[in-house]
């Protein structure tokens, strides 16, 4: 007698193992028995202080301590309050928001919420959605549970640099077969790689979806996930500028998280930022996506919305918070340095990496030689073309070594 099942047939076979949770629950479990000062567990992507635990940045705590209950425990409006739509703007755009164009910002649960509405709305059942080869796994698991696929290009070419080429490649294969051709870039300080695309880069992008989309009658979206963003070089808001006097079918979608840059994780507090030179376009955006938040989580997180206002109204509270920020973005920047000089210099190769939470190490057999890491105690996240090192989650005086052991356990496997 086979197994009983109620579900509806579109929902029949979905099941996933979260690999990252399975890595972080078994580091945990030799933990018990080895100690967890004996462990490197490299699999969590959040901030982690010197001593484990996570990284909060004073201001905001101060500030969500002190709201109001009853302002902070009631509903926000379904596209979110107002200021905090216009905050979320100024903040994501700083000194290079984009001349002359409709944006428009709708409030969503971290920027998974934004990614979400975009392959909702702006695809059908059935289509296809862009993105590289290395990827956040949900962009598939988001695509796959909306009856999308999630087709890929490389992210760079033979020279490490990133591919245009085969990025518009894929881009004319999607439009001739759909109208709408949907892309999501991850970048600047992309997950996994921590790869970020040139200010030249971004050109070439924009140019390119310009000639695909003037005068034509198919239409180009292009979702930004900029999740790490203020943990990237400064300056890296510049490409910001270039989403200016575009086609009225080439759209631009933000996606904007309060997670990482302001240490609220659990707060789930984002937004989906729409930049059009059409009033229709942007107008129809801000409609369409508040009638799915409705119809979906129906409204987000007030507490997260005030805490960002509050920031974007008090200046000496913005200047802490960027102080604080700039401190670990710097301590990022130099356990990625320790990890990456070390690399070097025992011939461990990486992904090109400029900033952020991640660096990945291109390998065959990854599942295979994570397990053998596993018995140095060494607990790394095993991707289908490599292992993901959750920098951010290492303390300075444990990276040592790290790049050495990889190595070993590389070699010992495809020897």
């Amino acid at each position: 007698m086979g197994s009983t099942s109620v579900l509806a047939k579109h929902s029949k076979g979905k099941k996933e193992e979260d690999v990252i949770f399975g890595v972080n629950s078994a580091a945990n479990e030799k933990a018990k028995i080895v100690g967890k000062e004996n462990i490197i567990n490299a699999s969590i992507g959040a901030f982690l202080d010197r001593d484990g635990s996570l990284v909060t940045f004073p201001t905001i705590e101060k500030i969500i301590k002190e709201l109001p209950f009853e302002d902070s425990a009631n509903y926000a409006p379904i596209a979110g309050l107002p200021e905090y739509a216009q905050a979320a703007i100024d903040f994501t755009f700083e000194d290079y928001k984009p001349a002359n164009m409709h944006i428009k910002a709708i409030s969503t649960p971290g920027g998974s919420g934004a990614i979400h509405h975009a392959v909702w709305n702006y695809t059908d059942r059935g289509e296809k959605v862009l993105t590289a080869d290395w990827f956040w796994g949900p962009y598939k698991t988001m695509a796959t549970e909306m009856a999308r696929e999630l087709v890929t290009f490389r992210l760079y070419d033979e020279n490490k640099k990133f591919d245009s080429n085969d990025f518009f490649v894929k881009i004319d294969e999607l439009l001739k077969e759909q109208d709408n051709a949907l892309a999501i870039i991850n970048s600047p300080a992309h997950n996994p790689t921590g790869f970020s695309l040139t200010y030249e880069d971004w050109e070439k992008v924009v140019e390119g979806g310009k000639e695909r989309t003037a005068g034509k009658d198919k239409n180009f979206i292009l979702f930004v996930d900029i999740a790490y963003i203020d943990f990237a070089p400064e300056g890296s808001r510049k490409f910001f500028e270039l989403f200016t006097n575009l086609p009225e079918n080439f759209l631009v979608i933000i996606g904007f998280s309060m997670s990482k840059s302001y240490t609220m994780y659990g707060y789930r507090t984002g937004a989906m930022i729409a930049v059009s030179s059409s009033e229709d376009v942007i107008n129809e955006f801000y409609d369409s996506n508040q009638y799915s938040c409705r119809g979906t989580w129906s409204n987000c997180t007030r507490a997260g919305q005030l805490a960002l206002i509050k920031l974007w109204k008090d200046k000496d509270l913005k200047e802490k918070l960027f102080a604080e920020r700039a401190e670990y973005s710097q301590r990022l920047a130099n356990r990625a340095k320790i990890f990456l000089d070390e690399a070097a210099e025992v011939g461990l190769e990486t992904c090109p990496y400029d900033s952020g939470f991640f660096i990945t190490v291109p390998v065959a057999n990854s599942a295979e030689i994570a397990a053998k890491l596993n018995e140095d105690n060494l607990f790394l996240v095993p991707l289908k073309k490599g292992l993901r090192i959750a920098i951010c989650a290492i303390p300075s005086s444990r990276i040592t070594g790290m790049a050495t052991l990889i190595k070993k356990a590389v070699d010992a496997v495809n020897k």
